[in-house]
């Protein structure tokens, strides 16, 4: 053949003395770790931990560290808004509830007067000294906005001026009924819708629907926590100790 006389070449001949290579050696800080500094962490190690911890929680379906402290956070703050609540419950002197003088005001409030507010809550909202009691019981709750909106709208009831009418029946929309009030009250979507359109032109009577659902809402929710809440009985007590 052509090609018969051509030696063959294999590989481990073809390598044949060339010398292997000499192995490298590392650098001894790749074998033995860098030594723990005291200062502080490195921003880089910082963003791979971030970046790891993220990975994991990721894969395994467990909220980030930061919403959990969030959570933390946010469950500890309800909790301390509660015990507030029921810490500022409690009044000694009642200067905080009861207007113009209150060691005065407390003089003429009779038991009489107090046992009958809680004979209903309209009784109770008649009564001035009443009155005010359950606007520092509903500070406690965070929900005076309740009390506000219907006290506006009994002030609204008696406006004898055409021309202050609309000015004074936006402001109430604006800070009571709409979407996003700063004192938004409680109220179902029909009954604000139809608040609304009663805007295109305001009367006496345009938030008397709004006015009895919360009216409702207060009577039915709040009414009777504050015949049981320590700011009630303690001024009933306040009262029956000057008696005796």
């Amino acid at each position: 053949m052509l090609y018969s006389n051509i030696p063959r070449v294999t590989t481990a001949s073809a390598f044949a003395g060339i010398p292997p290579p000499r192995p490298q050696m590392l650098p001894a800080s790749l074998w033995h770790p860098p030594p723990v500094r005291s200062g502080p962490p490195s921003p880089t190690g910082e963003k791979l931990g971030f970046c790891c911890q993220s990975l994991f929680d990721h894969a395994v379906g467990t909220d980030p560290p930061a919403e959990r402290t969030g959570q933390r956070q946010n469950r500890g703050m309800r909790t301390r808004l509660g015990c507030l609540s029921h810490k500022s419950d409690s009044y000694n002197d009642f200067t905080a509830i009861l207007p113009d003088k209150p060691n005065r005001a407390l003089k003429r409030l009779s038991t009489e007067e107090a046992t009958r507010w809680a004979d209903s809550f309209d009784v109770l909202l008649s009564h001035k000294y009443g009155l005010a009691a359950f606007r520092a019981f509903l500070k406690t709750e965070f929900s005076e906005e309740n009390l506000e909106f219907w006290l506006a709208c009994e002030d609204f009831k008696k406006t004898r001026s055409a021309a202050k009418l609309a000015s004074k029946a936006q402001r109430i929309f604006e800070e009571f009924i709409d979407v996003q009030a700063p004192r938004e009250v409680n109220i179902d979507f029909q009954t604000r819708e139809l608040t609304r359109r009663n805007m295109q032109e305001p009367s006496l009577s345009c938030f008397d629907q709004a006015q009895g659902k919360v009216h409702s809402l207060m009577e039915k929710d709040s009414y009777p926590r504050f015949l049981r809440s320590k700011i009630y009985t303690d001024l009933l007590s306040q009262t029956q100790r000057r008696l005796s």
